[in-house]
This record gives C-alpha cells, sequence and structure tokens, in this order.
C-alpha cells in the first residue's frame, strides 16, 4: 500500500536500513538456532547471511557503550519525529524500534525463564520462535520497504500507523 504519495529509491532503501538494527536482536536471540546448524546444512547460507548482516550492529555495540540506545534516540528525535523526513521512512523506522524491542522484552523473558531449573527445552523452543518470527517480520519489511510498499504486520502497524502523523 503506498497511500502517503510515490516513494523513491533512496526512500526505499533508508526505510529498510533500521531493520538492521531488530536483525541483529533477533541474531541474539538465536544464539540455540545457531548451535544446531550443523544438523541442517541447507540452512547455512540463511546463517551466515544474517550473521553478516548483523555484523556492523555487533561491532558499534562492542566499541560504543550503549550503542543501540544511541541510535534509538537518533531514530527517534532525528527521523521519526521530524516532518520534513518522508512519512515512509519514518513510518518503516518506527516499525523497526517497535519490532526491536518485541525481541529484546521477549529475550528478557527467556533471561528469566532460564534461571528457573527444568524449562531448558521450553527456553530453547522460545528463543528459537522468536528468533525465526522476529527474522521472518524483518526479511518481510526489508522486502516491502524495497519495493516501496509498507509492510503491514497486524499489531505492531497499526500501533505504529497511531504514531507517525
Amino acid at each position: 500500500m503506498t497511500w502517503r504519495g510515490s516513494t523513491t529509491a533512496a526512500d526505499r532503501v533508508f526505510s529498510a536500513l533500521p531493520y538492521l538494527l531488530p536483525l541483529t536482536d533477533a541474531a541474539r536471540v538465536g544464539g540455540a538456532f545457531f548451535r544446531f546448524i550443523d544438523q541442517f546444512p541447507a540452512l547455512r547460507p540463511i546463517s551466515y547471511a544474517i550473521q553478516l548482516l548483523a555484523l556492523p550492529a555487533n561491532i558499534l555495540e562492542t566499541s560504543i557503550p550503549f550503542g543501540s540506545l544511541v541510535i534509538f534516540f537518533l531514530l527517534i528525535f532525528l527521523v521519526v519525529r521530524n516532518t520534513n523526513i518522508s512519512h515512509f521512512i519514518r513510518f518503516n523506522a518506527l516499525q523497526a524500534i517497535l519490532i526491536g524491542f518485541i525481541i529484546v522484552v521477549c529475550n528478557l523473558v527467556i533471561g528469566l525463564l532460564a534461571a528457573t531449573p527444568g524449562f531448558t527445552l521450553v527456553v530453547e523452543t522460545l528463543a528459537n520462535v522468536i528468533f525465526l518470527g522476529g527474522i521472518a517480520a524483518v526479511a518481510y519489511a526489508i522486502v516491502q520497504s524495497l519495493r516501496g510498499q509498507y509492510a503491514e504486520i497486524p499489531t505492531i502497524s497499526e500501533a505504529v500507523h497511531m504514531q507517525v502523523r
């Protein structure tokens, strides 16, 4: 759906870039998935691609203390709240922030469950579901952004539409 005007090629690329942040959050949750990748050789190229795309954000996180928090505030104040930037870019930036927020909160819940003895299978299953769901949402959003269409993810997109004017 392109109901707020047409998008340029630059808008499409810039709207896909913020999705690298939730991709790195999902890659952190996917530790259990990456441990068993040797059992599924067909998924190895996908695993390498995810880790390669997450590399710049991981480098930023290790070189700058609270790097993802800095990027979060920069995206909020310089992109999402800036009405001079196209609606398409602002929508996708806020949607990427919300996807990343959901993944981080789920990772915290997994951390709490991991501290409880006897929940190993549940924790690994939840981590894999969150990882695969996060990767699917991010991949869908990136593809839609590069196509110049709004990625409509049921609850998240509704919340973003209410916030981005």
